[in-house]
């Protein structure tokens, strides 16, 4: 075979979200000949943040590698795990002397694969270095050690994931944005070879606010005060993602194909 498919999957919530890609991964697996697969864990632990028993949950599932983003820090028993795992990444661009790492290289069947995992600034609270340079810096390493690389940009604004997504172009596999949770329909290979989607959706309940039960959001957005929010368990659930197809002597993307299971 000339391509190798990898299956990206965006941000998995509570325990609701894991359930449906447990169920889902290995029928996936096998109708797209998936090589390797990638997913955002941020949100995993009853919406937000990740523990260790939920990341070895993920890896042992059949999850290659771990993105997260800016609800990473939530529970505080992974910040040690993430220095020591390099499967599980957070941004790459957060502050020097944080836990862990922005950038991996496995080894697999196809070669080795390079993910990079980024945080956008645009109407993000936290403090994070410029996602553009990070990203720069960081393909000085990964282009000495492979030429398929996959990028998972968490961040609010369109368009500041469509602007990582043209900056990168022809020089990685995929970008792919994160975050809001919402799937976008503009998912397509870029003029130089760099496939793109704003965002890969969730895995989690349907009829949700991006997952979490719709009450108390509707009630925070009319009284602006603070509440719990809960993560919703109603069916049917949905699991969000795309399927990219890379060259395997160019390292750029042939195909994507968005991927939307409703249960």
């Amino acid at each position: 075979m000339n391509v190798f498919n990898v299956l990206m999957i965006g941000d998995v919530v509570g325990d609701t979200g894991r359930k449906i890609v447990q169920k889902h991964l290995p029928g996936l697996k096998q109708k797209y000949n998936i090589h390797f697969t990638i997913l955002n864990g941020e949100n995993s632990a009853h919406g937000k943040g990740i523990t260790i028993k939920i990341a070895d949950f993920f890896k042992e599932i059949g999850i290659d590698v771990i993105t997260t983003g800016n609800h990473v820090w939530a529970k505080k028993d992974i910040y040690s795990y993430i220095t020591q795992h390099k499967f599980l990444l957070r941004p790459a661009n957060f502050q020097a002397g944080q836990p862990g790492q922005g950038v991996t290289v496995i080894e697999t069947k196809e070669g080795l694969i390079g993910v990079m995992n980024l945080q956008g600034r645009t109407f993000m609270k936290e403090f994070v270095d410029c996602p553009f340079k990070t990203a720069d810096s960081l393909l000085l390493y990964l282009k000495s050690k492979t030429k398929y690389i996959f990028v998972d940009f968490h961040a609010e604004a369109t368009a500041e994931k469509l602007g990582m997504s043209f900056y990168l172009d022809g020089r990685v596999s995929a970008v792919v944005g994160t975050h809001t949770h919402v799937q976008t329909a503009d998912e397509r290979v870029l003029p130089k070879g760099t496939a793109h989607i704003t965002d890969l959706g969730m895995c989690g309940s349907l009829n949700s606010m991006i997952g979490q039960k719709k009450a108390p959001v509707i009630e925070q957005m009319i009284t602006q005060m603070p509440i719990q929010f809960d993560v919703d368990t109603e069916p049917p659930f949905i699991l969000s993602g795309v399927v990219i197809s890379v060259d395997k002597a160019t390292g750029l993307a042939q195909k994507i194909e968005r991927v939307y299971i409703v249960d």
